[in-house]
């Protein structure tokens, strides 16, 4: 959701490009709209039906987000700069503008998505094809980056549905909406510490964490790591799904925060860096266990060397 002002509106700008393509754009739509980014990938898929994955250079859909305000027209101009120099590269569709309100922020709804076994991301409300044994996931939309269509959102439900046990601490490292310490919570966490730096994250999480009914178990604050919350050695399970330059900044800070047999799932960067971010991970003391691709994007998974 938007910064609550009251009668806010903002200019969304909105491009489809191949997903190799998704990074460039995203760092030249942060660059002008203050970090306000979706990458939005298409849902979940089911192997048990014999679905395949989206393949590394499926088309996604980026999106920026402006304040409307002095500086709007200056910050648009330079993202259409930048898209025409990208577009010399490669073809990429039209580059969307339209201006919304909050009141259309709150009529919005998450496409409903089922990812890995049992976790199914919903609309509040929602209870359509609905299996018993199914983790709900409740979640509204808004600039919160988290939604389950995202590939790197993805892998790392998944992969917390594989490491996650009853009983343990989790540490959620720019938790954006909420998902991944919800689907934690759902999937037996005693309690997750959710960090991030955007206001407007941490307002999704705890809405969202209450509309599922966990958020009794969480602790959401402001901030980064270092953070006086997360101390060192106390969590089973730390998930960061950030940019690959923030992953690797805090590859450190994430890795002290694990227990001795504690894992550690990464994400949030291309197949590109795979080897740096895992050079870096290796010099702060991980252990790699394994890594896990979807349409380019990676999530590496670690634990601390003994």
């Amino acid at each position: 959701m938007p910064p609550e002002q009251g009668g806010s509106r903002w200019l969304e700008l909105s491009i489809e490009a191949p997903g190799e393509y998704a990074e460039p754009l995203k760092t030249l739509f942060a660059r002008h709209a203050d970090g306000m980014i979706a990458i939005e990938h298409a849902g979940g898929y089911n192997p048990d039906e014999g679905e395949e994955p989206p393949g590394p250079n499926a088309p996604v859909v980026v999106r920026a987000y402006l304040p409307v305000d002095s500086t709007t027209q200056a910050r648009r101009a330079n993202i259409e700069v930048g898209v025409r120099l990208v577009s010399r590269l490669q073809k990429l569709g039209e580059l969307n503008i339209r201006t919304i309100d909050e009141a259309e922020w709150l009529t919005q709804k998450v496409d409903p998505v089922r990812l890995g076994r049992r976790l199914v991301v919903v609309p509040p409300g929602y209870k359509e094809g609905l299996r018993p044994g199914d983790l709900v996931i409740p979640l509204e939309a808004g600039i919160a980056f988290g939604t389950g269509h995202h590939p790197t959102t993805r892998l790392c439900l998944e992969s917390l549905e594989d490491y996650v046990r009853p009983g343990m601490r989790m540490l959620d490292v720019g938790c954006g909406s909420g998902i991944l310490s919800i689907a934690g919570l759902l999937l037996g966490a005693r309690e997750a510490v959710c960090l991030d730096i955007e206001d407007d994250s941490t307002t999704a999480s705890a809405r969202n964490l209450k509309a599922a009914g966990v958020d009794r178990a969480a602790t959401i604050l402001k901030g980064t790591l270092p953070h006086s919350a997360a101390a060192e050695a106390a969590f089973e399970i730390v998930v960061a799904n950030i940019s690959g330059n923030v992953l690797t900044l805090l590859s450190g800070e994430l890795l002290k925060c694990l227990t001795p047999d504690g894992v550690l799932i990464g994400s949030g960067y291309m197949v590109s860096r795979r080897a740096e971010l895992e050079a870096v991970l290796l010099s702060d003391g991980a252990r790699i266990l394994e890594t896990r691709i979807a349409a380019d994007w990676v999530t590496v998974i670690a634990g601390r060397s003994a």
